[in-house]
């Protein structure tokens, strides 16, 4: 592991920031720390950086221990999420900052920095100050001064949160792009379950101090372990009695059932529903345009689902009579949460 932090403490008076955090990173990889607001995200990432220091536990980078070593001895770059250039110097000088610090030879600076605004994208914009950048490229320079030292580990707190959605989503393919070509370890703080997804390797969930459940974005988002996570991860709507939807298996024990809109098919009365016999009767409540699909809220007998319909299908009104077919939900029980699927489905390939 190139990055390890074993049985991590920190507490700010009475609230407990980090309550016994252990996790690793592999060299070269893109890890995604994902959490609600005030789960304890940021303080990791400000510790590692060592602009935090831990009330107990190691921080170890590259097998060395850095508890006591100062942040501009750690080798990392660190990009916030507010930018923090300098105003008053230009594209090129904000760049060449950490260069300078370290004393830098002014030939190696000019090649590292030209090469950087070349990985960029912002050629023939050197000369420019903050102000007349947009948020996107302000951005890719906060992101470019922060890896002109060469840092072995890079820190990026929050990275996109100052940016409007559509160059938002630009910068993440961009930034998981240039994570992999320039092989550099990474940590992102975010509360943006697309970002994490889109863009990490691995994904680390916090909650209240504690680390929930790490592992690829598929495995966290088809299996969350546990009852926080499947509640968190993913849209939600909660089921006090998954009984009254026919064919899943009954759990003692259940405190509450949950549904994301992938797991429930909405059909018309004239429509083919394949599982006919499984499915319930519902009204449709609303009907709302999602861009790329239509999202359908129905009521099944006084609870209230999310589903998603093609462009393409026939349009649904609301107060309509529709079938509604749940194909899984997720339970939970104390602190676990378990995947059931409805048995129509398996019923059905036994008999194919």
């Amino acid at each position: 592991m190139y990055v390890e932090l074993k049985n991590i403490n920190k507490n700010f008076g009475d609230y407990k920031a980090s309550d016994n955090v252990n996790f690793g990173v592999e060299k070269g990889k893109l890890i995604g720390l994902l959490g609600p607001s005030g789960s304890g995200k940021t303080t990791i990432l400000r510790m590692i950086a060592g602009l935090e220091t831990p009330d107990s536990g190691d921080i170890i980078i590259d097998g060395v221990r850095v508890n006591d070593i100062a942040a501009s001895k750690r080798g990392i770059g660190f990009v916030f999420q507010n930018y923090a250039l300098f105003r008053y110097m230009t594209v090129y000088d904000n760049i060449a900052f950490g260069l300078r610090v370290q004393k830098a030879d002014k030939k190696k600076i000019d090649e590292r920095v030209r090469e950087l605004i070349k990985l960029i994208g912002l050629e023939g914009l050197e000369k420019r100050y903050p102000s007349q950048l947009s948020g996107g490229q302000r951005q890719r320079v906060a992101f470019a001064r922060a890896l002109a030292p060469n840092p072995q580990l890079l820190l990026l707190d929050e990275p996109f949160a100052a940016i409007d959605a559509k160059v938002r989503k630009e910068l993440r393919s961009w930034l998981r792009e240039m994570i992999e070509k320039l092989g550099v370890t990474s940590i992102f703080v975010t509360h943006d379950q697309d970002e994490a997804i889109e863009v990490a390797d691995e994904i680390i969930i916090t909650n209240k101090g504690r680390i929930e459940h790490t592992g690829t974005p598929i495995e966290i988002y088809h299996n969350p372990k546990t009852a926080f996570t499947a509640s968190f991860f993913g849209e939600t709507t909660f089921v006090d009695d998954y009984s009254k939807f026919h064919n899943f298996e009954h759990i003692e024990n259940v405190e509450k059932a949950i549904v994301r809109p992938e797991f429930v098919k909405v059909t018309k009365k004239n429509e083919v529903q394949k599982y006919k016999s499984s499915a319930s009767h519902g009204v449709a409540k609303n009907v709302l345009f999602r861009g790329d699909s239509i999202e359908v809220v129905v009521d099944v007998d006084g609870t209230e689902l999310k589903a998603r319909r093609g462009l393409d299908e026939q349009a649904i009104e609301v107060g309509e009579e529709v079938d509604v077919f749940l194909y899984r939900i997720f339970v939970t029980v104390g602190d676990k949460a378990y995947l059931l699927d409805n048995k129509s489905i398996s019923e059905d390939s036994l008999v194919i």
